[in-house]
């Protein structure tokens, strides 16, 4: 029998800031995963009994997916999807990579890396994707620190290539060689101010929560594409050294792929069983 004390500890996050710990909170974080309420309730109990006043946001995410992983690789997996996607760096372009192809999973047309024209200079675009006759211009701004924003600044910038490459293309004749719009998809957040310039511009923000039914969390949780990084049977290195070969996706990963970079038959076989597990919903 767990003792718990009725007493509301005190729990702090990244910012430094002290807050009640937040039971339903975690509850939550749990259940979007994919958890059953059995199993929710048993690491809800063992969190609170563990408690000390003052524990760090991030200790206690430890201690709950530290559990979790016992019970299920795949939900498991779906509980630390945030910090997988941290560890898709330390350059944006494995993120980028990733953002194409949840968009692939959404029925877009989607090219990474493209070199465009504009009125006054050539720009480098991080994903065009096309759908329905309309063509979007996607910037995507990666941050390897949770606390990370991206401000106006990040959203003034994408907004005055987005009217250069616009007015170029403008010139030609017919819809299909328009731009329709300019996104700006993030791994973390964006301040209050770029939200409310991104509104006024007509530029579509995506982040990890916003919008609501639309966020970057939302799409990787409807798709059910996740990152190799979510893969724990990896080392960081094994991960970085997949990502280098352009290995995105846990479900693309392959034996030849974990032979190349060193692996040993017997973790080889764990790796593969992890992302087949993570992805039997992709």
């Amino acid at each position: 029998m767990i003792f718990m004390s009725n007493e509301v500890k005190q729990i702090t996050k990244r910012s430094g800031e002290k807050v009640p710990f937040d039971e339903q909170k975690l509850k939550r974080s749990l259940e979007r995963a994919g958890a059953g309420e059995q199993v929710i309730q048993q690491i809800t109990q063992i969190v609170k009994s563990k408690l000390v006043d003052g524990m760090s946001t991030h200790k206690v995410y430890q201690m709950a997916y530290g559990i979790l992983r016992k019970k299920s690789q795949q939900v498991a997996g779906k509980y630390r999807l945030k910090k997988a996607i941290l560890e898709l760096g330390p350059t944006g372009y494995p993120f980028e990579r990733f953002v194409g192809e949840l968009l692939k999973n959404q029925g877009y047309k989607v090219e990474v890396g493209i070199i465009v024209k504009g009125h006054c200079v050539q720009h480098e675009v991080d994903v065009v994707a096309e759908k329905n006759k309309r063509k979007f211009m996607i910037e995507c701004k990666f941050h390897s620190v949770q606390s990370r924003k991206s401000d106006v600044k990040v959203s003034l910038y994408i907004h005055s290539r987005f009217l250069d490459i616009k007015k170029e293309w403008n010139k030609k004749a017919g819809k299909n060689h328009r731009f329709h719009q300019g996104w700006i998809v993030t791994n973390t957040r964006f301040s209050d101010d770029a939200m409310q310039f991104g509104k006024c511009a007509g530029l579509h923000l995506i982040s990890w929560d916003y919008p609501a039914g639309g966020s970057l969390r939302d799409r990787i949780d409807n798709s059910g594409l996740h990152p190799i990084t979510a893969l724990q049977t990896l080392k960081k290195n094994e991960k970085q050294a997949l990502l280098q070969r352009g290995i995105v996706l846990s479900r693309n990963v392959k034996k030849e792929d974990l032979i190349e970079i060193g692996m040993d038959g017997n973790r080889i076989g764990k790796a593969l069983a992890e992302a087949g597990e993570l992805s039997k919903n992709a």
